[in-house]
């Protein structure tokens, strides 16, 4: 198997990619074509001594970054002949050289890209990007988080399909229950399109179990939950700026106590560990964009090595549980359906 990954997508590039790349490698038993500047990646690669580990960098001259917007970036986006990273390892997927590609890049870019480069599956309007939210009974997947700010009711249905799908074959969860992020439970609620596509969701023959509110989300009730990109990409970022406040916020007020009270703090440490790593959005290191024509996973910018490496595991994942050819069914017979 091989995953193409971005080596000049997160923040820091290229060492945290070139450096999770490797231990992906190492680890995981899949070729990593590390996608960028050679002259940049090269003495990366070799400082690290990558040995026998199965790496190997596929030139691309350019790089995206957050400063590409709008037409520039639709068209760096779309030209045959563009040489990004982004572009470049798309490519490699389409072309069958490659089964994912991973970035930890600009998140509108490389859907954008995505778009334009592969297309979407037959029947589906528009991509989702779709991560997984930690819950109290489990995880959840959430879609969309931030590819789509305006959505209609039909490409919610869409979404909880390829969620659906993404959940029972990577999380393994046997039928999913689908939810509708809104402001109150009762099916009344919630703007006009939550309000019109209730309706369509309750008709789809998935497991709807009606509205959520935030709450009920975070509680378990759902495993996957369906929005459009403005309101997920909110509820996303307030859930990471929360998680970390909570957990700075018991590091400061323990440091500060009496020794007594450190010394509890000791004791729960274990246990505040494992709390830190199940809220830590490293864990799963990037979320698929489903919808498009190919396998496309996107990171944090902020991502490190160990981000970039669970990235590249994520990915290998969705590969072998066939999510692609499975989305492609799912939404075939949900037309049909229709």
């Amino acid at each position: 198997m091989k995953i193409a990954l971005d080596a000049m997508g997160s923040d820091r590039h290229p060492r945290p990619d070139v450096e999770g790349g490797l231990a992906a490698a190492r680890e995981y038993g899949v070729e990593v074509l590390l996608v960028g500047n050679e002259s940049a990646l090269g003495p990366v690669l070799e400082e690290l001594h990558p040995g026998s580990a199965s790496v190997r960098i596929v030139h691309a001259p350019d790089a995206l970054t957050m400063e590409d917007k709008g037409l520039a970036l639709a068209l760096k986006a779309k030209r045959k002949e563009a040489r990004n990273s982004m572009a470049v390892g798309i490519d490699l997927v389409r072309s069958g050289e490659a089964q994912a590609f991973v970035t930890a890049g600009n998140t509108g870019a490389a859907a954008a890209v995505a778009y334009f480069r592969m297309g979407t599956l037959p029947g589906v309007e528009r991509p989702a990007l779709a991560p997984v939210f930690p819950t109290k009974r489990g995880s959840c997947v959430v879609l969309d988080i931030g590819a789509n700010p305006d959505c209609k009711p039909e490409n919610l249905v869409q979404f909880a399909i390829m969620g659906v799908i993404y959940a029972e074959r990577v999380r393994g969860v046997p039928q999913p229950r689908v939810g509708l992020l809104s402001n109150g439970e009762e099916a009344g609620k919630g703007n006009q399109l939550i309000k019109d596509t209730y309706p369509l969701l309750a008709a789809s023959g998935l497991n709807f179990v009606g509205n959520l509110e935030p709450k009920e989300l975070i509680a378990g009730e759902a495993d996957v939950v369906v929005t459009d990109g403005f309101s997920g990409n909110i509820l996303l970022k307030s859930s990471e700026a929360v998680a970390k406040l909570i957990l700075e916020l018991m590091r400061e007020r323990i440091q500060a106590a009496p020794p007594w009270v450190k010394l509890g703090g000791l004791l729960v440490k274990p246990t505040v560990s494992g709390i830190r790593k199940m809220l830590d959005p490293t864990e799963e290191g990037a979320a698929p964009l489903l919808g498009v024509d190919g396998l496309v996973f996107i990171g944090h910018g902020r991502s490190d090595a160990y981000a970039i490496k669970n990235a590249v595991r994520v990915a290998r994942l969705a590969v072998e549980a066939g999510v692609l050819e499975a989305l492609r069914r799912g939404i075939a017979a949900a037309a049909s359906a229709a």
